[in-house]
């Protein structure tokens, strides 16, 4: 079986914001979750019928009692939560970019936009409340078509 990505967790102390974030700026939603000895929710792109639908899993740290997450998971210091560490940036594909545009400007989210012509890639950068950078790439006659779309108005 090859290799895919099966989902991404964010570790924070502001489950709010960050569930917040995901709902809004990915259109993701929260579903199941296993009964985890820790705070956490997962948040699903489709059907929350398939535990592989749980795009993002968001590890919840109860600064009261942080004794479950320790043990499962292992301890983390609270200042190396910001940002993703090593790990630079989560990349997905998307489709719909002007939507998304409007969306993300309604929502009042920056965005980092880059073209990659040689790969006909069209790429989004944000960054959500815990510092992570998240990158939607979509085909780049999307960005070519807005473009133009946007000239003649």
């Amino acid at each position: 079986m090859p290799l895919a990505l099966n989902h991404f967790s964010i570790r924070t102390t502001d489950m709010e914001a960050t569930r917040v974030f995901y709902e809004a700026a990915l259109g993701v939603t929260v579903g199941p979750r296993p009964p985890f000895p820790f705070p956490g929710m997962w948040l699903y792109n489709g059907s929350h019928d398939q535990v592989a639908n749980a795009l993002v899993h968001v590890i919840g740290i109860d600064l009261n009692d942080p004794e479950g997450l320790k043990r499962y998971l292992g301890d983390r210091d609270l200042s190396s939560l910001k940002g993703s560490g090593a790990v630079d940036h989560i990349a997905m594909f998307d489709t719909g970019l002007e939507a998304k545009l409007d969306h993300l400007a309604k929502l009042g989210i920056p965005v980092r936009e880059r073209t990659v012509p040689a790969i006909g890639l069209h790429q989004l950068f944000m960054d959500d409340p815990n510092g992570v950078v998240i990158e939607l790439n979509y085909p780049a006659e999307e960005k070519t078509a807005l473009d133009a779309k946007r000239a003649a108005a």
